[in-house]
Formats: C-alpha cells, structure tokens, sequence
C-alpha cells in the first residue's frame, strides 16, 4: 500500500538551529532517504520552499482567486513529504518516526486512495 508521510514543523524552528544543528538534520534525512531507498520502499519526495512563496487558489461562482500564502494559518507548516509503499500503516508510522522532524514537528501519514 502507498502512504504519504508529510513533514510538518514551524519554519522558526529551522530558523532558529544553528548551523551544525542544521547539518545534524539534514545528515539525518540523507540516512533515513537512503535506508528507505535501500528497503525498496521510496517512490519520491521532497522538501518544499518556505510557506511564503505559496499560492493558494480557488474557484468560486466561476472566478479564479489567487491569495499568497498557504491555505490556512497554522502553527506548523508542511515542509516536505515522501511518498512510500510499504506492507500496512503499521510500518508507515514506523518509517513516519524515523524522519528527523518527528522529533521537532509532526508526521502525517496519509493513505493513498486507489481508484479501481
């Protein structure tokens, strides 16, 4: 089964690291993308940009609205995510705890919806 596990974490605590803090983080997510490419459970992911660089869109009553930002204010913002397939949700919680921002942030992890 395919689950998404998406990195969520307030953009100042990443501000607020210090460099080697930074280093010791990013060290962790090349260990943990490297041993779930190892297991063959990868099938992508990525970091994304800071949450001021979104657009949210939207259609109402036929109109397209565009508003800088995310779609809405919240404490921690999602910073990236991996797209992995494994046996059940038991093993994506696992795989969820070991991503380094578990630590410092929160992991959600989704299912994905098979159309059939």
């Amino acid at each position: 089964m395919q689950y998404l596990l998406l990195i969520y974490e307030a953009e100042s605590v990443g501000e607020a690291m210090s460099d080697q803090e930074k280093a010791e983080m990013f060290q962790g997510y090349m260990a943990f993308t490297e041993h779930i490419r190892e297991s063959g459970e990868w099938l992508g992911g990525e970091a994304l940009t800071p949450v001021h660089t979104a657009t949210s869109v939207r259609v109402r009553e036929g109109r397209t609205r565009l508003t800088d930002g995310p779609f809405a204010e919240t404490r921690e913002q999602l910073g990236g995510y991996y797209l992995v397939e494994c046996k059940d949700l038991d093993r994506a919680n696992e795989l969820a705890a070991m991503i380094p921002t578990a630590k410092t942030g929160t992991i959600e992890v989704r299912p994905i919806m098979k159309w059939e």
